[in-house]
């Protein structure tokens, strides 16, 4: 048995005819309607029969709203991967994350060397497409310090200038038939997208294990790789003797396909209204209905495979059996087909035993009660994008709450809103923005509610209004003995005051009541700098932070020089209003930082520039950071920042503007004391290199003055100090004291309980 786990998807295959272009988009529209997950297209260029199959994408996703689209697959040795890449990430950007990448390395070789490209041999062709590989994902990873360069022998890039990068991890999926593309497949794409007919029931066996010992091979999961299927030889009618038959027994064969040969997308390559239709309205459902009792069969013990790994993998302090009925629907244990997708966080692995996602404040009520009786790791999980790594683990128990992620806008007169704690920040943006309404919360849309909104929240439009938690007005936590509270300043005043800036510690936030502020439009601007003269360019940054207007908030990231190139610096700065001229006043001076390599500003709504890519979790963010908070940006500063990012040792500096509304809130007024400050100081690594990183942030430690505690990963107790001053740790201490006494939520930089003096 090979099932992989994935959730089932289902689409359709379509040609690109030119004698009737409005049919061939009536029917990708007809695929959206008809509940369907993804269209596909063909791609042969050299067939003048047929529409540029890129230009149809980009006019089916402008015609579409949830539909993904994809080429099935995209002709490479007729698309440079450089241009190619830059195009992916665009459509993808204008799609908000719904294009995926189908990719083969050529065929029909007369029609491709027709058009001037160059005819290459089998073996060329894999070699060609492992190269095309690298590079687009080189350009996508627009993150990465310094020009992309490779040296190719099929395609060389001498130095492009990476991005833009996408709006989610495109997938790319590889049209693979022989062992050296299997091989390929399985070493370096997300997906295999076959077609049915040209594989026989062993042929796909054979395929799938070559694809498999590939990727382990190269220290993959072959989970990782998603098994698609185009099918041709497809009817509902009762007399039909194709593959498939009737409607009522498609499910009959399509579950093998599903449960042993590990495929979990299917499209079907007809261009036949009726049958998108069944097969979106009543096939599909029908499927992922087998495939979810089957597998849930599985993995409570009524089959033979899930259950086994299933009850091998449970973790022997933890008592399964005793989990309340209102939590199994949600639970997912080791074996369970979504375990991967639920174990591990942005920045770290995990291996929890128990992962619980409840959907409601009863819901984890019981939760909390449960985990309280047993004796492992509690961990309490929102978006999973904390540095420290608290909101996963190995062997315990992690409370995930994203499926509680409803926003609703409560009173729009007063701009009163609700948020609950597994939303996303880029999804609140959007469901704000109808209302003229918005909330400053970070600079990446994916980030969850609950961890942002209980720490700090240093957001785009900070200096402007504030923190997140500055305009927090209740909450509703379950406390460790199992308690719903309401929390504001009238109610249990004491503990809403520690949940806005340590609220981590006293329990699980369920909802948040929050006023937002009006917003409509900003001008978001990016500029990128040589840094070769790093210093200077940090001081004249800072500098022009504090004296421009509070109505301007900016970040500088910044990134060593690689391959003889100077360290590069990249500036973000927001002005929070729609009035160009004021903003064009407040972001010229920013031209004078240093050489100005690229440059862009423009009016956009607010969430466009927090817009969710919805990227899956690996563990792949740097997670050896250092955090702090600078005064100013002085000389002496600045120098011991340059030499940082000169050593080698430091894959990247941020550096985050506070002060102006930020420091308007009196230092005692919340849990985060840092009222006087006006930037905040991140640095990370990999792994091998924290030592040197240390060594280095124990020089810059000197002119530092608190912690911004979301981005630290040392949990060392000295740090507690860095994160709470007295006498707002002692005060902490009292609290904790009476609400979690026996200090279940011990994960967040943990504040030990004490008696008030």
């Amino acid at each position: 048995m090979s099932d992989y786990g994935h959730e089932l998807l289902f689409g359709t295959f379509l040609t690109p005819s030119a004698q009737d272009p409005d049919h061939v988009v009536a029917l990708a529209e007809l695929t959206e309607a008809a509940g369907l997950d993804l269209t596909t297209f063909q791609d042969h260029p050299y067939n003048a029969e047929f529409l540029d199959t890129w230009t149809l994408l980009s006019w089916v996703a402008a015609r579409t709203e949830r539909l993904r689209i994809s080429g099935n697959v995209l002709s490479l040795p007729l698309r440079p991967p450089a241009v190619l890449a830059r195009a992916a990430a665009s459509l993808d950007r204008l799609s908000h994350g719904r294009f995926e990448l189908g990719l083969g390395a050529g065929a029909f070789w007369d029609g491709i060397e027709g058009m001037g490209a160059r005819r290459l041999t089998a073996g060329q062709g894999v070699e060609a497409l492992r190269e095309a590989i690298d590079v687009l994902r080189g350009v996508w990873d627009a993150e990465a310090s310094g020009p992309l360069r490779r040296d190719g022998k099929y395609y060389p890039i001498p130095g492009m200038r990476r991005g833009p990068a996408p709006a989610h991890d495109i997938d790319i999926w590889l049209g693979a038939y022989q062992p050296k593309m299997l091989a390929l497949t399985g070493q370096k794409a997300n997906g295999w997208l076959p077609t049915l007919e040209y594989l026989r029931s062993p042929d796909r066996v054979t395929a799938n294990r070559l694809i498999d010992e590939a990727a382990v091979e190269a220290g993959r999961d072959p989970r990782e790789i998603r098994r698609l299927l185009n099918l041709f030889t497809v009817d509902v009618s009762s007399r039909s003797r194709g593959f498939l038959g009737p409607a009522e027994q498609w499910v009959e064969q399509l579950l093998p396909l599903v449960l042993e040969e590990g495929f979990s997308t299917f499209l079907i390559g007809r261009d036949d209204p009726r049958l998108i239709q069944t097969f979106g309205q009543e096939i599909a459902p029908a499927l992922r209905e087998a495939v979810a009792r089957e597998r849930a069969g599985t993995a409570s013990g009524t089959g033979p495979t899930h259950a086994v790994a299933a009850r091998s993998e449970r973790h022997p302090g933890l008592d399964y059996d005793a989990l309340p009925a209102s939590l199994t629907t949600g639970a997912v244990e080791p074996g369970h087909p979504e375990y991967d997708g639920v174990r591990h966080t942005y920045s770290w692995q995990g291996s929890p035993a128990l992962v619980i996602r409840p959907q409601t404040a009863a819901e984890v009520v019981d939760a909390v009660s449960y985990a309280r009786t047993q004796d492992v790791p509690l961990s309490v999980r929102s978006g999973g994008h904390g540095i420290s790594g608290r909101s996963t683990n190995d062997g315990g128990i992690v409370i995930d709450m994203s499926r509680m992620n409803r926003v609703e806008v409560l009173d729009q007169a007063t701009r009163r809103i609700r948020l609950e704690p597994g939303a996303r920040w880029g999804e609140v943006a959007q469901a704000l923005a109808p209302y003229g309404l918005a909330m400053s919360s970070g600079d990446y849309g994916d980030v969850g509610v609950g961890g942002l909104a209980t720490t700090g929240g240093v957001g785009y439009l900070a200096r402007r209004h504030g923190l997140t938690i500055d305009h927090v007005v209740a909450a509703e936590i379950v406390t460790a003995d199992s308690r719903l509270l309401r929390v504001d300043d009238e109610h249990h005043a004491d503990l809403f005051w520690a949940v806005r800036g340590a609220g981590g510690n006293f329990g699980v936030v369920t909802a948040l009541e929050l006023e937002a502020y009006e917003v409509d439009k900003v001008v978001y601007a990016h500029l990128v700098a040589d840094a070769t003269d790093t210093a200077q360019l940090l001081h004249r940054w800072g500098r022009l932070v504090e004296d421009a207007p509070r109505d301007l908030t900016s970040f500088l990231s910044l990134f060593p020089g690689r391959r003889g190139n100077p360290p590069m610096a990249q500036v973000t700065l927001v002005y929070a209003g729609d009035d160009v001229e004021a903003a064009q006043s407040a972001l010229s001076p920013f031209l004078e930082i240093g050489p100005i390599l690229d440059q862009q500003a423009q009016l956009v709504p607010y969430p466009a520039i927090v817009v969710p890519p919805g990227n899956g979790h690996r563990g792949q963010g740097l997670r050896d950071t250092r955090s702090g908070l600078l005064h100013h940006v002085t000389p002496e500063a600045a120098d011991l920042m340059e030499n940082m990012i000169r050593s080698g040792d430091v894959m990247i500096m941020q550096l985050r503007s506070v002060g102006a509304a930020v420091n308007d809130v009196a230092r005692d007024a919340t849990a985060y004391p840092h009222r006087e400050q006006n930037f905040s100081v991140l640095a990370a690594t990999v792994p091998d290199r924290r030592p040197q990183l240390d060594k280095l942030w124990a020089e810059l430690y000197a002119h530092l003055d608190g912690m911004y505690l979301s981005f630290e990963s040392d949990t060392d107790p000295a740090r507690l100090l860095d994160a709470w001053p007295e006498p707002t740790l002692s005060r902490l201490r009292a609290i904790k004291a009476t609400y979690d006494p026996d200090n279940v939520f011990n994960r967040n930089f943990p504040i030990s309980p004490t008696t008030p003096v």
